[in-house]
């Protein structure tokens, strides 16, 4: 993220002039406990002239960072946000240790050497190949690197030949991650984005970015995971595309695989799909480690499928460390400690344990599309839940036809249920095989939007208050437009990573029919979290006087007489009305409270007007 430099008096002025509440000093902090520590103010935005105390410092600095949101709790994020101990030792163990230092580190390029070799193996580099590669900050900096070959390969073959190299262009995807679109407009080459839909899957479509090759194209990125809605897309077919415009035209169109997620994911759990070097026309992959490959945020790699497809003009020889070493990066200096941290996670792993760890985390991600989907509210975009072929593009032009329309949820969750209705959804084309070949491809990321019934009946609540309501909850869940032509259609995204387990997703979907039944009272607490800009006026508004627990209860299970009813408005109504407040001890059930202060009266209240607390499940 760029910043811009604060001028602390223009800061305090402009403050002022808008809050007249403002204390007299606010470019300076505030400390918590500055009377334990007896310590100067320490300024804001101008270099401190003298020391703090490192208990001082570090208290200031660890109160700050309290605001954060809870890393496990980040929806938003596809980065990892857990390592086991003993990685995280190792990590301490050689942070202090710099990558670049080949000659004084031996081991540690030893380790990186060896990463490099299974990565190779892992993405299927073909016998007699030799497949280069090297560790890099993230997928962005593999994005770049990578773009970087294919031009300058590019532009040797036109010198040979004689022609003009003024003009190169690059195709991809309008979903594409922002670092490939950085690599076209920092390095002098147009991009050449190709318009994405429904009936792609928001992806590429292929057959287009061919009608926009050309002699000066440099190579097609094709993305093994959508940041937009975790679909992949189709190399093996832009491949074979590819080999037929070679046959008709000569144009030989190489291809770079974003991995940055689903490179790390699909050679455990989708072993059938055919997206990496066995490809003929793919020439080099980037992927993060810190994303699916569980490292911490800081490493990612880059690897070509034989050293002839990465230009030697590229390469650096470095004589100042004290040897002879060879570089192909853009950053110099950075920790080995990340590098050591994969390592130790591809030995303690191995194919069996990233297989588990990921079959489990997309076993959640349809756990969650299939809760989500079965409220009755939402249009789950994502596809990992349905059967191969079957997309919500398909499902939407036959009316939304759902996967889940046969069967309910029930509540619990356990194993044995979610296994016996797995194979109940399935049951006529899909029985006997295994989840991950029988079910859509793609990364275990749930995107969804609240269907036309839904909207057309409650047009105040919108999408964004449900993200900002569900953050009230500690949950954070972005709401973002689909990429360009498809701008006008707002969706949720949920990444689900090692660490949300079903018991989270439970709690996950039970705060979402929290926030709906507020957001559905337009005349209750929903109407002042619409009109609130900032999450504690939405907190303020969640914790309103018509919202409360309360501890006696009286419980009456309405689930039968509501699925019998089978109709979500209804639900949300008799929610709206009773206000959504806490749950007892089975989780599976929500305990919904009636306010002293709340005029509206439901069957059966008692004359005292004690608020009596009921008991309503959703079949989800």
């Amino acid at each position: 993220m760029l910043f811009h430099g604060r001028n602390p008096n223009e800061l305090v002025e402009t403050l002022r002039a808008k809050f007249s509440f403002l204390r007299d000093d606010p470019e300076m902090h505030s400390m918590a406990y500055t009377s334990r520590y007896a310590v100067g103010e320490v300024p804001k935005y101008t270099f401190p002239d003298t020391s703090t105390p490192a208990n001082a410092a570090y208290q200031l600095v660890h109160d700050q960072l309290e605001l954060d949101g809870k890393p496990y709790m980040n929806c938003a994020s596809f980065v990892n946000t857990w390592m086991e101990e003993q990685a995280n030792r190792l990590i301490m163990e050689s942070i202090n240790k710099n990558l670049a230092d080949q000659d004084e580190y031996p081991a540690c390029q030893v380790v990186q050497g060896r990463c490099v070799s299974y990565l190779a193996d892992l993405w299927k580099v073909p016998k007699g190949h030799k497949a280069v590669g090297t560790a890099v900050v993230g997928s962005s900096e593999g994005i770049l690197l990578g773009g970087l070959a294919l031009k300058w390969r590019w532009r040797e073959k036109r010198r040979r030949e004689g022609k003009d190299t003024s003009k190169p262009n690059i195709i991809l995807g309008a979903n594409a991650q922002v670092a490939l679109e950085k690599f076209a407009r920092y390095f002098d080459v147009e991009a050449r984005l190709i318009p994405v839909s429904g009936a792609t899957q928001f992806t590429i479509d292929p057959q287009e970015a061919l009608n926009h090759v050309d002699e000066n194209t440099i190579g097609i990125y094709v993305i093994l995971g959508s940041t937009y809605t975790g679909h992949f897309e189709p190399v093996l077919q832009i491949s074979e595309m590819l080999d037929d415009l070679q046959n008709r035209t000569g144009l030989d169109i190489p291809i770079h695989v974003d991995g940055a997620s689903g490179a790390m994911v699909a050679p455990f759990v989708f072993p059938q799909l055919k997206w990496s070097f066995e490809v003929d026309r793919v020439v080099s992959i980037n992927t993060s480690g810190h994303k699916f490959g569980l490292c911490y945020p800081g490493l990612g790699w880059v690897m070509w499928r034989d050293e002839s497809y990465l230009p030697k003009d590229l390469i650096f020889e470095l004589h100042y460390l004290g040897g002879v070493e060879e570089t192909y990066t853009l950053n110099f200096s950075r920790p080995s400690c990340f590098v050591v941290a994969q390592y130790y996670n591809f030995i303690r792993l191995g194919r069996e344990g990233y297989r588990r760890i990921h079959a489990n985390t997309l076993a959640n991600a349809r756990f969650l599309s299939r809760g989500l989907e079965s409220i009755g509210v939402f249009e789950i975009i994502s596809d990992i839940h349905r059967p191969c072929g079957q997309t919500y593009y398909n499902l939407k032009r036959q009316r939304r036809t759902s996967l889940v329309e046969s069967y309910e949820f029930p509540s619990g969750f356990s194993d044995k249920e979610y296994n016996q209705l797995l194979g109940k959804a399935r049951k006529t084309s899909l029985s006997g095989l295994d989840e991950n070949v029988a079910l859509n491809p793609g990364l275990p990321v749930v995107t969804f939007k609240f269907n036309p019934e839904f909207e057309k009946a409650y047009p105040h609540a919108t999408q964004e208050a449900l993200s900002l309501l569900l953050r009230v909850k500690g949950w954070i869940v972005p709401n973002y437009e689909l990429p360009p032509h498809c701008e006008t259609t707002q969706i949720l995204r949920v990444v689900v990573r090692e660490g949300m387990s079903s018991d989270m997703i439970e709690e996950f979907i039970h705060g979402t029919v929290w926030a709906l039944a507020l957001l559905t009272d337009a005349k209750g607490p929903g109407a002042a979290i619409l009109e609130s800009q900032r999450p504690q006026e939405i907190a303020e508004a969640a914790t309103a006087p018509g919202i409360q627990k309360v501890e006696e209860r009286a419980p009456v299970d309405l689930s039968r007489s509501l699925r019998a009813q089978a109709n979500w408005q209804k639900a949300f109504a008799w929610a709206r009305q009773n206000y959504l407040k806490g749950r007892g001890s089975n989780r599976s059930v929500f305990q919904l409270a009636i306010s002293p202060d709340d005029k509206t009266k439901a069957e059966g209240q008692p004359k005292s007007g004690r608020p009596r607390q009921r008991t309503y499940s959703l079949t989800c």
